[in-house]
């Protein structure tokens, strides 16, 4: 199959799809590889190491769209991007639907087959092409929350860990999943004061399992919600509902209750976000303030750290190239569920559920499209 990898055209986005070592494999599978020229220069993987993996390097993005019949990409295509897509071509990326109209409607106007990495599960539920990220976001929340809380940044001047003498800075992380978790890991190596909120009472357990005294757990009702974010000097949405719309924590009315000059991170905002008045922001322009509190609600929070997080998404997505290289999208769909569950829209027709919910579209069973009884 041919495979073309495109260069990310995000705001500050410079992770790639594939690394040369990911190129390799898949050459060696007989397949091809078509990499737009600097895809991954900005994170030290030259045109020289693709080359040498068996890549063919194309000038521009539309020969890269033009040519290959599966893209793999990192982030959501912008719109000129999917003016590109056609109707025999499959992509493979995140997409995060659910609050996104206008790139709904673009997808199912190509007609492509859109595979996203956000909605592919595993045998027990997860979601194992989201957590390298999640993973990721997780740990850069507390980094850039710390950042925030510095009083030149808009933030209260709070240092996290404190000082001898000095109580430390608390963080209320809202969800207790792979970011929560690591949210966590990180809050808690520099010494602030720490609440987990989760509904899964089994999700707090392991938490509690894992952190023993140094986090304080609580069940997530509007009461514990409240309380800890109201006593916090960061707050982390962490919150995840695969492939649907995030529910609101905060609302804007909430703010008035948070401390003066605290930071909110809203890691969902992908999902529509955690808080009411969360809007996407870009590392260009990471935060904006609302009623004295600071919103950071970047939108590819690990393309910060694009050289860790390409390798470390590049390490789980191989395999499912690999498959739907070598298989093709349909029977590839048909022997494994758990990548079915990718499958968002094709042919004109969105394919998973929740998105359809969450925009109150049409909804196709994929089991119909790729011949499942």
């Amino acid at each position: 199959m041919r495979i073309g990898v495109p260069k990310e055209i995000k705001n500050h986005e410079y992770r790639v799809g594939l690394t040369p070592a990911s190129v390799r494999e898949a050459v060696a599978h007989g397949h091809e590889a078509f990499v737009e020229r600097a895809a991954g220069t900005a994170i030290g993987l030259t045109d020289e190491q693709y080359r040498a993996a068996g890549a063919t390097l194309l000038d521009t993005a539309d020969e890269v769209f033009a040519r290959a019949e599966l893209i793999v990409k990192v982030k959501e295509p912008q719109p000129e991007e999917c003016r590109r897509l056609r109707p025999d071509q499959v992509l493979f990326t995140y997409l995060h639907l659910a609050p996104d109209r206008p790139q709904t409607e673009a997808l199912l106007a190509a007609g492509v087959t859109a595979i996203a990495y956000e909605t592919v599960t595993d045998a027990h539920g997860g979601l194992p092409l989201l957590a390298p990220m999640s993973e990721v976001a997780g740990r850069m929340a507390v980094q850039a929350g710390a950042a925030h809380l510095e009083k030149s940044k808009g933030g209260a001047g709070v240092l996290l860990g404190g000082v001898p003498g000095v109580a430390p800075g608390k963080v209320a992380i809202l969800g207790g999943g792979v970011v929560g978790y690591n949210a966590a890991l990180i809050a808690v190596g520099l010494g602030a004061e720490v609440t987990a909120v989760d509904r899964s009472l089994d999700r707090l357990r392991w938490l509690d399992s894992q952190f023993g005294n140094r986090i304080r757990t609580l069940y997530a009702n509007r009461a514990n919600i409240e309380a800890s974010a109201f006593d916090a000097d960061l707050v982390i949405g962490a919150v995840l509902v695969p492939g649907a719309a995030t529910p609101h924590l905060l609302g804007r009315q909430d703010l008035a209750q948070l401390r003066p000059g605290s930071v909110l991170v809203d890691v969902a905002i992908d999902q529509g976000g955690c808080f009411a008045t969360s809007q996407p922001t870009t590392h260009t322009d990471p935060t904006y303030v609302v009623d004295g509190i600071v919103h950071y609600c970047v939108a590819n929070m690990p393309g910060a750290v694009a050289r860790t997080s390409t390798f470390a998404l590049n390490n789980a997505t191989l395999p499912f190239v690999l498959a739907l290289a070598g298989k093709g999208w349909r029977q590839a769909l048909q022997d494994d569920p758990q990548l079915r569950n990718g499958l968002n829209t094709h042919a004109g027709q969105l394919t998973c559920q929740a998105v359809a919910t969450a925009l109150g579209l049409a909804w196709t069973d994929p089991a119909q499209l790729i011949g499942l009884p």
